[in-house]
């Protein structure tokens, strides 16, 4: 009884008071937190991998590594103990001929920071910190709960990520989150509940601006995989940005629930000679005022170029100051929602100061006859918008996908089609009356995302347009995968005078493409907003 009891003893020590610091054992480090809810990790150190990952005691890791992309393969490993503003860390450097990976440990706290400098896209594949985690410990997943657990899957539906289960479609791709709107994703499991959660600060080393979205987590039965992607080929829209840090972000682990970003900081790594690391210090701001943007939409600033990308949000009498910048010259840009209303070259961020820089909406007032949504960058309130992003266009969930007659006056927003694919529900025809014949008059189709070459072509009465040219290729499924934002194409059609009549009107319109796909795969657009207007 003694004995069981001074066990019991020396192992509750062990984990409240865990000795600071790293070992090494053969060619594997040993990284202990040193804190009070224990952090135990092991580092590969001819791979980079984590190959075992202890908290509370508790193994974590599931078979396969917590790496970057795939896994480096081989990379030179250093592991060093540093001391900056007289607090203690383990720094991990990992170094290949493309990039440097950093992971950091802060004495106390049971956080890896990371942070992946790289010279050019890794050959190794996407570049993505991925933890593979048990999920017979952690099988849940945060925010999106079960729209990208696969595990159990009865039949595939697309590809290899998207499947059945329990009747839905699930995958991976149906946890994603915009940029702007990103927070702590996690998975978490467990009787007393541990969150483990990816914090990323903002993405400025990313691509695609402030509403690309990508995957976060998904439990595929032998692991729970928990993802933070920094650059991928999923709707590329921008060039990826090279010899630029990606970082910091963080790998945290709670028992106090989901942990929030706006209490993350990593302003340390400004003493921990990280390659590219640049400290606010070193940065600078722009500020100013956005106009011309309807109130009942989000206001949105964008600044980028070839280094860097950032956004922020305008106030409601739009005022804004950007996040610190990089100092560089950038082109700025205004949203309403998502839809681009304005671009400004040239601004020029300098270290240490404060531009100033008003942008203003460059939507010109018209007469418009009729409009269908708005433009908003989004397909808001069409059929099926509320559910696209969590499953697949197939899901029994969905509204039937069918060529659909919409009526100006009396059809409700949600009968109208969120996507037209040109083989399922084509085409989309526009019926509405006019109190006279206006001389001539311009049909506005906005557009968010094309795929496999898809564009719309209209006819107006018994006049057929020209058939629009094809929209630059994005390589990459769409609409199923929850995707919707590409280059949001708006085509403007002019119809001439005589073929608008006073009295009943038809409009067509059809996705044509040259190109060819099964069922949801085969080519489509998505609507922003249809606007008749002189």
């Amino acid at each position: 009884m003694l004995h069981l009891l001074l066990l019991s003893v020396v192992a509750f020590a062990s984990s409240a008071f865990a000795a600071f610091g790293f070992t090494k054992s053969g060619s594997n480090y040993v990284v202990d937190a040193g804190s009070s809810d224990s952090l135990v990790f092991t580092v590969n150190g001819g791979s980079c991998d984590i190959t075992s990952i202890k908290y509370r005691g508790t193994e974590l890791q599931a078979s396969g590594g917590t790496q970057l992309s795939s896994g480096l393969g081989s990379a030179t490993v250093n592991v060093e103990s540093v001391t900056a503003s007289s607090v203690n860390y383990v720094k991990v450097t990992c170094t290949t001929s493309t990039l440097t990976h950093y992971m950091v440990v802060k004495e106390g706290e049971s956080n890896i920071y990371l942070a992946t400098y790289i010279k050019e896209e890794p050959s190794v594949g996407e570049l993505r910190f991925i933890a593979r985690l048990k999920s017979s410990v952690l099988p849940e997943e945060y925010p999106y709960g079960k729209v990208s657990t696969t595990s159990g899957s009865s039949a595939t539906v697309e590809g290899s990520d998207v499947f059945i289960v329990d009747g839905e479609t699930r995958s991976k791709f149906y946890s994603s989150t915009r940029f702007i709107d990103k927070d702590a994703q996690c998975v978490y499991g467990g009787s007393d509940v541990i969150h483990v959660c990816v914090l990323a600060t903002h993405p400025e080393s990313s691509s695609g601006g402030p509403f690309f979205r990508d995957i976060e987590s998904n439990n595929a039965g032998e692991a729970t995989n928990l993802y933070w992607y920094m650059n991928s080929g999923h709707v590329q829209t921008e060039a990826y940005r090279t010899n630029v840090l990606h970082g910091p972000y963080i790998l945290t682990f709670s028992r106090s629930g989901v942990p929030k970003l706006r209490d993350a900081d990593t302003s340390f790594f400004s003493g921990l000679s990280i390659t590219g690391y640049v400290p606010e210090s070193g940065r600078g701001y722009v500020s100013g005022t956005a106009s011309g943007v309807p109130s009942s939409f989000q206001t949105v600033v964008h600044w980028y170029n070839s280094a860097a990308q950032y956004w922020t949000i305008a106030s409601a009498n739009g005022a804004f100051t950007s996040p610190a910048m990089k100092p560089g010259t950038y082109t700025m840009v205004l949203y309403q929602g998502e839809y681009k209303v304005a671009t400004s070259t040239g601004v020029s961020v300098s270290a240490g100061q404060t531009t100033s820089k008003n942008i203003a909406s460059t939507e010109t007032s018209r007469n418009s006859l009729w409009k269908i949504g708005e433009y908003d960058g989004q397909p808001t309130g069409f059929l099926n918008a509320d559910k696209f992003l969590r499953m697949h266009p197939s899901d029994s969930r969905m509204a039937a996908w069918n060529p659909v007659t919409y009526t100006v006056g009396s059809s409700s927003l949600n009968q109208f089609p969120m996507a037209l694919f040109q083989n399922v529900n084509n085409p989309v025809t526009i019926k509405f009356t006019l109190a006279s014949a206006p001389s001539a008059a311009t049909l506005r189709i906005a557009t968010t995302l094309s795929f496999a070459g898809a564009r719309p072509q209209a006819k107006v009465n018994s006049w057929t347009a020209k058939a629009p040219s094809a929209p630059t290729k994005i390589d990459s499924r769409g609409v199923t995968r929850g995707a919707y934002r590409g280059y949001g194409e708006v085509y403007d059609v002019s119809i001439p005078s005589g073929t608008l009549v006073a009295g009943e009107n038809t409009i067509t319109i059809t996705s044509i493409s040259g190109s060819s796909g099964s069922t949801f795969l085969n080519p489509n657009f998505i609507f922003d907003a249809v606007e008749l207007f002189t």
